[in-house]
Order: C-alpha cells, then structure tokens, then sequence
C-alpha cells in the first residue's frame, strides 16, 4: 500500500483514544469527550421589536432561564458557542476549559465560545435581564489572553449558537443550534453621496403653486372673519344709536291748590306745616 499525500494529523495514545482525520485543512485532536445531553432548548433571536435587536457588529438572544435546571451544579459554567453557519456542523465540544475557542480565532477557526456565566445564573429563580447580547464587548481580546472575549463580530454572518455546560470533567449538556442569524450590512463609505439632493425644476414650481394657494385661502379665511366680526359691531351700535335718539313724552301735572286749613289751625313758620294750638295748663296753686 502506497503512502497517503496526506499526513496524519493524530495518533493513538495508550491514555486516550483521539480521532485520526487525513484532511486537506487543520485539525484539532483532543481525547474523546463524553457526549454532552442534548437539551431541546432552540436559542433564538427575541421575536419581538427591539432596538438594537440586529445591528452591523451585534445581535440579541433571550436569555435562557430554567433551561439547565437539572442539568447543571452550583460549579458549571454556560458558554455561548459562535460560529458560523456553514461551520457549525464540525464544531467539536472543547474537553475543559484550557481547550475553549478564543474570540481572535474566529476567521480562522470558524467558532468561538463566549459569555462564561455560572449555571446559577440560569436558574428559574434567579432575577436577571430577559436578552443577551453577542457582540457588545469593543475593549476585551489581544494580549493573548484566556479570558473570553464578547467582541463585535466580523461580518453579517450568518451565524449560528447554541449553549454549552462546562462542568469540572468537560461537557454535560448542550442546547440545539439556532437557526442561522443574519446581521445588517453596513454601507460603505464610498457609497454615500455627500453632496445634497437637489430638487428639479418642476418640484420647485408645484411647491411655488401651493405656496401660493395656501396664502390666498388664508387671507379669504381672515377677511371672511374679519366681515363677521364688522356685521355684528355694526348691529349692535345701530341698536345702541336707537335707544339713545328714543324721547319720552311726559304728562303735564296742575299745580296743586291750596287747601284751607282746618279750623283751630294757626299757621307755623313755613315748612313747618300747620298745628292746632294747645290749650293753657292749670295754674299752680299758691
């Protein structure tokens, strides 16, 4: 048997049982990894309206409250594990935590694996935000750190997640893969025409026209106003006018005729009328 054109990328070891692959690309061989459970749990998008929900570098998932219950200890770990869409297929569980796929790996390694939370989070009673958010981390990666990195994503994808268990020993549990999400695309630069839009000739003259039909049928408003408002002033010191020139007719009254007085009456000084005089008083006696 001749030799194979392609090299073995890995061997058996008498500690573990790896998988050996002839392939044309790179391979990682890590021992075999107990299968994880899969959980029937389908991460998506919030089917709701939301800002920000997709954006150019971003994108929302509902958080996936009471989905490990069960299924994970106080000292498990979820991960959120990226990639792309036509790459998820030969996506292979990490066997620890030293094996995870970076962020600053992902135009090559196709995949990454962010947003370590413990399994507590998760739990039905534990409070927490409704939504996540892949991408939103602009300072974390470089330097050649371990630590995952939540980093805006390179291109509109499609990609496709799904939630991974991490216990003590490697995987315990898994979700579904999403279905392929499709970010914005952004506009580049050059496509943008910086000077501004001009208006043709015939915009300007049907603009002109109702302009000018909207002046006019405001002054015929205001004059139709102002008309009403003159009528009713008129009226009503026409009404005003009559009143004033109107003349009352008086009756003419005799002068009264002088009464006789009554006997015994002698006259007062005038205005004081008439009195009758008092007879005299009894004598005082002596």
């Amino acid at each position: 048997m001749g030799a194979s054109p392609f090299p073995l990328r890995c061997r058996l070891t008498a500690s573990s049982v790896v998988v050996i692959s002839r392939a044309l690309t790179p391979q990682v061989c890590w021992p075999r990894v107990p299968a994880a459970a899969l959980l029937p749990y389908v991460p998506r998008v919030p089917p709701a309206a939301l800002p920000g929900k997709l954006t150019a570098t971003t994108f929302a998932l509902e958080r996936p409250c009471c989905v490990f219950d069960g299924h994970a200890n106080a000292s498990d770990t979820v991960w959120l594990v990226v990639a792309f869409a036509n790459a998820s297929a030969a996506f292979r569980n990490p066997p620890s935590r030293a094996n995870v796929p970076l962020y600053e790996r992902l135009p090559t390694a196709l995949s990454y694996m962010t947003l370590e939370t413990a399994a507590a989070a998760y739990a039905c009673s534990a409070p927490s935000p409704a939504f996540l958010r892949v991408g939103d981390d602009t300072v974390c990666g470089g330097q050649g750190s371990r630590d995952p990195c939540n980093g805006p994503l390179p291109s509109p994808g499609p990609y496709r997640v799904k939630f991974l268990v991490m216990g003590c020993h490697g995987p315990k549990a898994e979700t579904r893969w999403s279905d392929p999400i499709l970010l914005h695309t952004a506009s580049s630069p050059s496509t943008i025409d910086p000077a501004p839009v001009r208006c043709g000739s015939d915009v300007v003259v049907i603009a002109s026209i109702l302009a000018s039909l909207g002046a006019v049928l405001a002054a015929a408003v205001l004059g139709a106003a102002g008309a009403a408002a003159w009528g009713s002033l008129c009226r009503r010191g026409s009404g005003t006018s009559a009143f004033a020139r109107s003349s009352y007719r008086t009756h003419h009254i005799p002068p009264a005729l002088p009464q006789p007085l009554p006997p015994g009456c002698t006259c007062s000084p005038p205005g004081l009328g008439c009195f009758a005089p008092r007879p005299p008083g009894p004598c005082p006696a002596e």
